[in-house]
């Protein structure tokens, strides 16, 4: 062999990621919150919490994806959005326990580092953190040969809160008589997509550009809507009145998602047809044949949080929320469980 062989001959091009880390540092400081020490670029982001206001703090933290959401960007050649996705589903998961977004982290893993493309999706990334309010210090951008498709890549994120303890929202204080008050999502948010993808695309034989009347936009653009961020509107309302459970109706739908958070000794009933059920689902449930079990179980049907609060709170807590310009509806009830029912009961 004549030649010295060398990392960007197996194709990893360390001066590419270089440029890249560059770029991320400017998208990165637009992210800049109160607490945060140094910028990107070190081995560890660094940030110094202000508990001065908070007698017992909790850190809560999750991590998650955007699934396969991210293979209608492919088919798009659309970046600038899965990045909010990343952000929203990890930050909705740590609100429904009261905490507050303190810091976020990703991780971009790509066959081939295309810097436009990874630019945008960070972009994104911190587009979604400047509307939760909490800070891009760090991550991680990986080149890695042979693992995906041409064009493909990987996308996770990993977020850290914080709460009172005694301000923890975890659905103890649930009572029966107590109200469910849907808040409304932005469309699929970033779940079901396995589906999603099999009706519209093998099932009814659509291109991502091809044109849907009762969508009024293309099916691409419909199915890219960013997931919406929740952490601002619930934190205002959390402030002020009391909201003793909340539900991200992520993946599992409404029907696994709330009863993640209702007492053993409660039961849910949820009122079909209460709440306003955006175009994008009856689409895909006739394009389908879906059920309406299998519907509710895989999508958020038009529901993307729902807030358990006493009954004599529901009118100013939709109030609140109205007034931030969300939509919200009376969606159900807590009653009392028997011993031989569900948790969660569907009526018409």
């Amino acid at each position: 062999m004549s030649k010295s062989l060398t990392y960007a001959d197996a194709g990893v091009d360390i001066e590419k990621a270089n440029e890249l880390v560059k770029s991320i540092k400017k998208i990165a400081k637009q992210t800049t919150r109160s607490g945060v020490m140094g910028e990107i670029g070190g081995f560890g982001g660094l940030f110094s919490p202000n508990l001065s206001n908070i007698k017992d703090p909790v850190l809560v933290s999750s991590t998650d994806g955007v699934g396969t959401k991210l293979k209608i960007a492919f088919m798009m050649d659309k970046h600038d959005t899965v990045g909010i996705d990343l952000v929203a589903m990890c930050i909705n998961d740590i609100v429904v326990q009261g905490a507050k977004p303190l810091f976020f982290l990703d991780y971009l893993s790509m066959g081939v580092l295309k810097n436009n493309t990874a630019v945008e999706v960070i972009k994104g990334i911190a587009e979604g953190c400047k509307e939760a309010g909490c800070a891009l210090i760090g991550g991680e951008t990986a080149e890695m040969p042979g693992m995906y498709n041409p064009g493909e890549y990987d996308l996770a994120g990993f977020v850290v809160g914080l709460v009172d303890n005694s301000k923890i929202v975890d659905g103890s204080e649930i009572r029966v008589g107590h109200k469910l008050i849907g808040i409304a999502s932005s469309g699929l948010h970033s779940n079901g997509y396995s589906l999603a993808r099999k009706i519209c695309f093998e099932t009814l034989g659509l291109k991502v550009d091809s044109h849907v009347p009762e969508l009024g936009k293309t099916i691409g653009e419909e199915l890219l809507i960013p997931t919406k961020i929740y952490s601002e509107m619930v934190q205002r309302v959390i402030k002020d009145l009391p909201v003793y459970g909340l539900a991200h109706i992520t993946g599992g739908g409404i029907s696994e998602n709330i009863i993640r958070v209702i007492p053993k000794a409660c039961q849910v009933v949820i009122n079909k047809g209460s709440w306003d059920v955006p175009p994008i689902f009856s689409f895909l449930q006739k394009g389908g044949r879906v059920s309406d079990a299998e519907m509710l179980r895989t999508f958020n049907n038009g529901i993307g949080m729902i807030a358990v609060v006493p009954e004599e709170f529901v009118q100013d807590v939709m109030e609140r929320l109205t007034v931030m310009n969300e939509k919200t509806f009376a969606i159900g009830e807590i009653v009392e469980r028997k011993t031989s029912s569900t948790q969660i009961k569907w009526v018409k």
